[in-house]
This record gives C-alpha cells, structure tokens and sequence, in this order.
C-alpha cells in the first residue's frame, strides 16, 4: 500500500525465542494503538508476554519497546495518508511515523522486512509498566554479528 506521501507500507515480522522458565504466556488478544494527535491508529493480535528492545542508534534515540507480528495479524485502521517514513543505512529497515506528531507507531525492521515491529509504547491498552512481560535485548549496536547469531539460534 502507498499513501499520499508516496510512502509504501510493506506488509510485517516475528520473533520467537524460547519461553522463559516459570514465565506464564499471556493470550492472544487484540490491542489498539496511536500516534500521540490521533491521525494513525492500528489494531494489531499478539501475544505480548515477550518484548524486545534494540540498542541500535535508532531504536535507542526512540526509546521503543518491540513486539513483531506478520501482515495478517496487523491492521492500519486510520491515518495511511499521516505516516512518513524514515530509511537509513542499507534502506532495508523502514520506521514510519506520522507526520503531525512525529510519534514512529511501527516499522518493518532490517531484521525481518516482511513484518510489522510494533512500538509497544503506542499501545493505547497496553501499560508496559504495569504488565508483566519477559524483555529480550537485541544488541543493534552490532548489528551484523547480533543477527548471524541470532540466525544461528532460530
């Protein structure tokens, strides 16, 4: 899909690291999300048991929480004609954001293209500080040795 700003927005990405011990799976549910004026707003199914945080220059500038889903369980519902997006680097990673705000709600990440990277911290009911969640740390600093591995492990 390409909005106005001749913006494509690419279909999304999941992660699926082994469940911690004695940590307990939320269920599967809907949750809504926004940018900080209302323009853009999303629906996306997850499971939010487990978050990531990437130290990468941009994620750590951003200060968001991940959760990656496929395109099926994402759904912009409002504001494609709002989102701008920002590429850097290789130009693989596409981190959209709308632009009256400026809040980044979600992005296909260099990791996984295909997927939609949620930031959690737009999540309307959603309180990442008062849920209890498991949260993996993606070294995005290095980048390129932090994804063989994390080839290697899947």
């Amino acid at each position: 899909m390409t909005n106005a700003n001749n913006v494509t927005i690419p279909n999304a990405m999941a992660y699926s690291p082994v469940m911690a011990q004695g940590h307990e799976e939320m269920k599967m549910q809907t949750y809504s999300g926004s940018c900080h004026c209302g323009a853009v707003k999303f629906e996306v199914e997850a499971d939010l048991s487990r978050l990531g945080n990437c130290t990468c220059s941009m994620c750590s500038k951003k200060g968001s929480l991940h959760h990656s889903v496929p395109p099926e369980r994402f759904k912009l519902i409002s504001g494609e004609g709002a989102l701008s997006c920002y590429q850097f680097n290789k130009k693989i990673a596409s981190h959209f954001f709308c632009q009256h705000c400026g809040i980044h709600t979600f992005s296909h990440p260099r990791t996984a293209p295909d997927k939609f990277n949620v930031n959690i911290r737009t999540l309307d009911d959603f309180d990442a500080l008062a849920e209890n969640y498991e949260l993996l740390t993606f070294d995005g600093k290095n980048w390129k040795s932090a994804f063989e591995a994390r080839q290697r492990n899947t």
